[in-house]
């Protein structure tokens, strides 16, 4: 098979579903439908409403992404898709379509790691632009994970440094957000809101960095803790008749977190001798976040490298592009028996 093989990537691990097609590292078709406004009025995802909206998302995003890549299903060289983690209802549309495809048209199929999937997202670099370098740092965070990676190899090696004990960040976000009376999902509020606040407002507490958190915890992640700081601040106001000062609220808890996941993800660059810092998921998004997250790898000489925003959130270019390494670096298909894994360690990367 080509080192440019076509493929086509699937994602449904939550409630974005994603059909990408791509040409070794240059994307053709980046086709995403969101449930995301089924889930709103229940403020947070509920895992059978995302599966059934995968259902009815597949084919439409299907065809859009073939018309917009301009090529047809029997040109494709292989098909892949997202095996885990995930939501395992979510997951089981997305690995049930691909392995049909995979049948009917007669084509390999790889089964691939998500979160792999959002560094394989940067390769997808347009003309001119400087490829990825390995090893290098990732730090994943979305509403599911909050992963901090030491990624020496895309398609082989990859270690897990650490990862939350509790909320994901982006699920704190959320639940902050509904404490403040912002929409779902809280990340973008939050971001808007924070804006006009003084981030210096309210010192809230960043989960495990003491000392003595950081000898057993060195690179992982808590917002529990944060996430009832802020809970506790504004039932305080409530109580006392004051109004809550949203804005600085908001602002204050954006930049706990973006001060805790910016200083372990640097920490880690330093620790294990990488100049190099790549950052994914929604929350990379996050305006504090990108904009902490430049500040201090400039200040410790480190590159840092964000995919562009609709690459960063989950998409089947990612798992296509990861796949399309995986071929070219000559690895073999995923069994047609490989099924859906909710729990798929980061450190096995193709299912």
């Amino acid at each position: 098979m080509t080192v440019q093989p076509l493929v086509l990537g699937i994602e449904s691990s939550c409630d974005e579903t994603g059909i990408g097609i791509v040409r070794g590292t240059t994307l053709l078709a980046n086709v995403i439908s969101s449930s995301m406004e089924e889930h709103a009025r229940f403020g947070g995802v509920v895992p059978e409403v995302a599966a059934r909206a995968h259902l009815e998302a597949l084919e439409p995003a299907l065809q859009q992404a073939l018309a917009t890549a301009g090529v047809t299903l029997d040109e494709l060289d292989a098909i892949a898709v997202t095996s885990g983690p995930g939501l395992s209802g979510a997951l089981m549309v997305g690995v049930g379509a691909a392995k049909a495809l995979a049948v009917a048209l007669d084509k390999p199929f790889y089964a691939v790691n998500h979160l792999v999937g959002h560094v394989g997202a940067d390769v997808l670099r347009t003309e001119g632009e400087p490829q990825i370098e390995l090893p290098t740092i990732a730090l994943l965070v979305s509403g599911g994970h909050t992963s901090l990676l030491h990624v020496r190899d895309l398609t082989s090696d990859v270690e897990l440094l650490g990862e939350t004990i509790d909320d994901a960040a982006g699920e704190a976000f959320d639940k902050v957000a509904r404490l403040l009376g912002l929409p779902y999902p809280g990340g973008p509020h939050i971001d808007r809101v924070a804006a006009e606040g003084d981030p210096t407002a309210v010192r809230f507490p960043r989960g495990l960095t003491l000392p003595k958190d950081l000898e057993r915890h060195r690179y992982d992640f808590s917002f529990s803790g944060l996430k009832t700081a802020v809970a506790r601040n504004v039932e305080k106001l409530r109580d006392a008749g004051l109004e809550v000062p949203v804005a600085d609220i908001a602002a204050s808890f954006r930049e706990a977190v973006a001060d805790v996941l910016t200083a372990k993800a640097i920490a880690a660059c330093t620790d294990f001798g990488v100049p190099r810092l790549l950052l994914g998921g929604g929350v990379a998004a996050n305006a504090r976040v990108r904009g902490l997250a430049a500040e201090r790898a400039a200040a410790a000489g480190v590159e840092l490298r964000i995919p562009p925003l609709s690459l960063c959130t989950d998409n089947g270019a990612m798992i296509a592009a990861l796949a399309a390494q995986l071929i070219a670096a000559g690895h073999p298909p995923s069994s047609l028996d490989v099924s859906a894994d909710s729990t798929l360690p980061v450190t096995q990367i193709q299912a």
